[in-house]
């Protein structure tokens, strides 16, 4: 039964590894989508980090990404810059793949 064992625990391991990064990569994305967005607004280097660390926080407010997407579109439309959903969420997306080129390359 230790082989059992063993492999139940390599794959809770695997299972944990996999989940780490799931949230590592959704967190950076957040961050990157947030510097986009700020760039848009067009706010200082200062503002723009405060932005991004508001964006991973609205994050938390409810499962999946139309939070984070309601809040961005909300804050661009504030700012007058002209945009739609499609585009943030099509942003999201890049972001997506920045962030875990990111990580994956760290």
């Amino acid at each position: 039964m230790t082989q059992f064992d063993d492999r139940e625990r390599a794959f809770e391991t695997k299972f944990a590894r996999d989940e780490d990064m799931v949230f590592r990569v959704t967190a950076r994305r957040n961050k990157l989508f947030g510097q986009w967005a700020a760039a848009l607004m067009g706010l200082t280097p200062e503002e723009t980090t405060s932005y991004a660390t508001s964006v991973v926080q609205a994050d938390f407010e409810e499962a999946g990404d139309d939070d984070v997407v309601r809040k961005v579109l909300g804050d661009l439309t504030a700012a007058g810059v002209d945009t739609d959903e499609a585009t943030i969420r099509q942003s999201l997306t890049d972001k997506t793949v920045d962030a875990r080129r990111q990580l994956m390359g760290s």
